[in-house]
């Protein structure tokens, strides 16, 4: 049968709508489940704070610079001032700071080299996969550049087809962590600038002709029934299947050619399909059972099994409804600090250790704070059935009214959502955290919601939003009507009682008046207290003191009606250079409800104790 290409534009318009992802750039979603080279391990580094491995003394670009590894000769007419071969080694994953006592605050370009064996196979191509690099990167294979990236915790993927050869081949990457003005996030962050190469690393070859994304989930509309959309890189036409064995369910799509010979528009080299299934009877994921199907996709050349759960999330009124059913989720935020060792966490062990702990809290839910984590991270919410609000790093005051940095922005969550949309832990996409209220910022902000839901129609949008206070005699008014709100699905927010305002006993004469009828998630609130140091309720620093202001605020809460999750900061102290007190802080933000070496604080029971027994939250 052939398509008419006037409807063929049409209906290749209606499956992009649908889809979780762009066609541009290749994302390769699940490319972790493809058989894959690693490069991870030692890797040749050379720090060059004064970028001499790409410019000359004039600033021009060199030709030769350090990333053609090359090697000095008999007869050679000046020198060579870099030896890969001959310099230190650091760990990849991993962030330079941690790894090397004189590296700690450096802040600049990092020189990374590698060698692997390759063989390449006829009708195939090659792909470095790379899954962070902070913040801003560039790679060659054999000297010959293959991608630039701008970005630290995304995934990306950078061609190298015509790069490898058979045999010994080597890539060089040069990172810089170097924090600008006009960069997402901005220089102003309390987190720890970590460097380097900070995810794994990997070689994935796929057939010319090869699945690089994917969205697989439940429809709303339709009883029992599968969506599929795959899109398919070096055709324009062909066969998809989707098969999921345990419910013995299978379909087929085709993509035929167009009228009069023509496949699909000029210059197309991809094709994409919509594939519903009926199934007879479907396992919906949820916390309490988060179950997984093993889903297969293949084209005619090309394969991949991935596990997906199968839920749908949505919002009525001021509810929540995790499958139709109304949630009210406990939660606790996280930020991407490795336990015990620290540096950035990248390990099955780290994401398994920090969401142990969420789930011993008895957390159904995690704000994963304040940028994308780790697929490891998002694969360990999926199979121990812990919901996600996942972040773009819009943080604090970026430059709102320049393009450039929307369209950084906006990159960072299409790498976002593309790598990520198939896991079924995460319901919330979260645009921003602690911006000032302008109109460029709600521009930028309300855009990029807009695009998310372009990209991802099927879960909610939130943000988490500052508020205001209003005395009103012996009482106080938290004030939410950030104009922000009325974009999102979900409005998150942070407030300090006890900390960074008034007293913790304040919380119990503060009221709070939202201007959206909307859930409310109180996204953020605790104080710091070092794991170990005791004293009375109102000292400031000791865990009695940390306690005191959960046990006001677990009371104020329950006052919200439409308060529908929490997540207090934060489940475990992390670095962040904002935080000197010698003695207290010493470098770490302390409002960790368990230390960076596994101390539980008091605060950890008194959550733990109000979530198992639901002591606060109603979910309808």
């Amino acid at each position: 049968m052939k398509i008419p290409a006037a409807l063929a534009l049409t209906f290749a318009a209606l499956i992009s709508s649908l889809a979780c992802a762009q066609p541009a750039p290749i994302v390769i979603t699940g490319g972790d489940l493809r058989p894959a080279q690693s490069l991870n391990g030692e890797w040749h580094i050379i720090p060059d704070p004064y970028q001499t491995g790409l410019y000359d003394f004039h600033k021009h670009e060199i030709k030769n610079g350090w990333f053609m590894n090359q090697k000095a000769k008999p007869g050679d007419t000046g020198p060579i001032d870099y030896d890969f071969a001959k310099s230190p080694t650091l760990k990849v994953p991993g962030d330079w700071n941690t790894q090397k006592p004189e590296f700690f605050y450096y802040e600049g370009l990092m020189w990374y080299k590698k060698d692997f064996s390759y063989e390449p196979k006829p009708h195939t191509r090659a792909f470095l996969r790379i899954g962070a690099a902070n913040y801003k990167s560039a790679f060659w294979v054999n000297g010959q550049k293959v991608c630039e990236h701008e970005g630290g915790f995304t995934a990306f993927n950078c061609e190298v087809t015509s790069a490898v050869h058979a045999g010994s081949n080597f890539v060089v990457a040069v990172v810089d962590n170097t924090r600008h003005e006009d960069a997402v996030p901005t220089t102003q962050t309390d987190w720890f600038n970590y460097g380097g190469l900070t995810r794994e690393v990997s070689l994935i070859t796929v057939p010319d002709v090869f699945i690089d994304q994917y969205s697989i989930r439940l429809s709303k509309t339709e009883p029992r029934t599968i969506e599929a959309w795959v899109h398919v890189r070096g055709a324009s036409t062909g066969q998809v299947e989707v098969a999921i064995p345990e419910l013995n369910v299978k379909a087929t799509e085709v993509v035929p050619e167009i009228e009069d010979g023509k496949t699909q528009p000029a210059g197309s080299e991809d094709f994409h399909v919509f594939i519903r299934i009926k199934a007879p009877q479907i396992g919906l994921w949820s916390p309490e059972a988060p179950k997984l199907y093993k889903i297969a996709l293949s084209s005619a050349s090309d394969s991949i099994v991935d596990e997906v759960g199968l839920r749908t999330v949505e919002v009525k009124g001021t509810e929540i409804l995790l499958n139709g059913k109304p949630i009210f989720l406990h939660g606790v935020c996280i930020h991407a600090e490795a336990p015990y060792r620290t540096g950035r966490a990248y390990s099955d062990k780290d994401a398994e250790t920090l969401l142990g702990w969420a789930k011993e809290m008895g957390a159904n839910f995690v704000r994963l704070a304040h940028y994308p984590h780790d697929e490891t991270m998002l694969r360990a919410a999926d199979r121990m059935g812990i919901l996600v609000w996942s972040e773009n790093p819009v943080y604090w005051a970026v430059q709102f009214d320049k393009p450039e940095v929307y369209a950084k922005a906006e990159h960072q969550l299409d790498e976002e959502i593309g790598a990520s949309c198939n896991h079924a832990a995460i319901i919330l996409w979260s645009m921003a955290n602690e911006t000032p209220l302008n109109d460029a910022r709600t521009k930028f902000i309300s855009s990029l919601a807009a695009h998310a839901r372009q990209l991802d129609p099927t879960r909610l949008i939130t943000a988490a939003l500052l508020v205001h206070t209003e005395a009103n005699g012996d009482r106080s008014t938290k004030i939410v009507d950030d104009p922000l709100g009325q974009y999102l699905d979900v409005i998150g927010t942070n407030e300090y009682i006890g900390w960074y305002e008034q007293h913790p006993e304040t919380a119990d004469t503060t009221d709070w008046k939202i201007a959206y009828q909307k859930p409310l998630i109180m996204s953020e609130f605790g104080a710091d207290a070092k794991a170990g140091l005791h004293g009375k309720p109102d000292q400031r620093w000791t865990e009695e003191y940390q306690a005191n202001v959960f046990n006001h605020q677990l009371g104020m809460l329950n006052r919200i009606p439409q308060l529908r999750g929490m997540s207090p900061w934060i489940l475990m102290d992390f670095r962040s250079p904002r935080r000197p007190l010698p003695g207290i802080q010493d470098g770490f933000n302390r409002k960790g409800l368990i230390s960076d070496q596994g101390q539980k604080k008091q605060a950890f029971f008194i959550l733990q104790n109000a979530y198992k027994k639901d002591i606060v939250g109603k979910a309808e």
